[in-house]
């Protein structure tokens, strides 16, 4: 299922997304992240995903190779010792990590701080098309620092200091062989293995909940959609039906809890009459589902914060009226019980 290499040098964390690509599109990708100097965080940690849901992951702290979706504990229940073999495979992985991390801390001349290097690998596959694509890339400190091109088979060094594993890279061509193999085989191979055993997980569409949101009355007004799936979703404000594009800011689609996703746009009214707001509307659109969800813009259904302010507000001064009260009537009951 993994592959380590030994010159492996480590970057992930860029997220390819597949926003408004066709629901045939398929992904599996490996990000592995080691760091130096971060307080509280594993020294390495690997992350495996099918069409961006997490379904493996390791990490120093636990050195433990675990399952995080149902369809991969069947998928593995009569290999009795593929955990086991993820784990050892982890574990070696973790080794080589460290002390590229190092290397490359070296390169740059840095001895201390925090440090964060990076590897994203994997591969797309289209199932009407077939049409595969696989790619390589690594990252330290939130940059690129090399990258893998499939086409030319050779690595793309956008820093002068990745330039020597570049050349080193370049004139492997057993490595280079073996690369492009796993990138156009093997990689598609598991990901349709993946696909078939979780697509009931992993095909499902679930609708959101829209609504519209605002922190004070001249606050841009938010679009947020939660809780749908997959992440293959489109957010936008229109005005008479043509899609806005000035005035409007876009959020990036995020992970809840319950492996849903959520995300907003929020759109700047401040130099729109009020009589004007009915000719607006925010449209979601979600890859699968052909009926889209709109939401006129209507002051009388924005849920805002000085709403929550002043209920709080009106709490408080009940709490505070009735412990008045209480005082009183206890002072009351005291003072005849002293009395009599």
């Amino acid at each position: 299922m993994r592959h380590f290499t030994m010159e492996a040098l480590i970057l992930s964390l860029l997220m390819i997304n597949l926003h408004g690509a066709a629901a045939v599109t398929h992904s599996l990708k490996y990000i592995d992240t080691a760091s130096s100097g971060v307080p509280n965080f594993p020294e390495f940690v690997t992350v495996g995903m099918v069409d961006d849901v997490e379904m493996v992951h390791y990490d120093s702290n636990t050195r433990r190779a675990e399952a995080k979706q149902d369809w991969m504990i069947r998928l593995t229940a009569d290999d009795l010792q593929f955990w086991q073999g993820q784990t050892e495979t982890c574990m070696v992985a973790q080794q080589i990590y460290k002390a590229n991390i190092e290397i490359v801390k070296q390169r740059f001349n840095q001895t201390g701080g925090v440090h964060i290097f990076q590897r994203m690998y994997g591969c797309e596959w289209n199932d009407e098309t077939n049409e595969v694509k696989g790619y390589d890339q690594f990252g330290y400190d939130g940059e690129d620092f090399i990258s893998l091109d499939l086409e030319t088979e050779t690595y793309i060094a956008p820093k002068q200091r990745a330039v020597i594993t570049k050349h080193k890279w370049d004139n492997d061509n057993a490595m280079m062989t073996h690369r492009k193999h796993y990138y156009t085989h093997i990689c598609p191979e598991w990901l349709k293995k993946y696909v078939n055993y979780g697509r009931s997980s992993l095909m499902r569409t679930e609708r959101p909940s829209v609504s519209l949101l605002q922190k004070t009355s001249s606050s841009p007004v938010s679009c947020h959609a939660t809780g749908f799936y997959p992440d293959r979703a489109a957010l936008f404000w229109r005005k008479d039906g043509e899609k806005l594009h000035e005035n409007v800011d876009l959020g990036e689609i995020l992970p809840n809890h319950d492996g849903s996703f959520q995300m907003s746009t929020d759109l700047d009214l401040s130099s729109v009459p009020a009589g004007d707001w009915r000719r607006y509307d925010c449209v979601f659109q979600l890859s699968g589902v052909e009926e889209n969800i709109f939401t006129r813009l209507d002051k009388a259904v924005i849920r805002t914060n000085e709403e929550k302010t002043a209920y709080m507000t009106f709490i408080i001064v009940v709490v505070a009226l009735l412990a008045l009260v209480i005082i009183a009537v206890g002072g009351v009951m005291f003072y005849r019980n002293r009395k009599g």
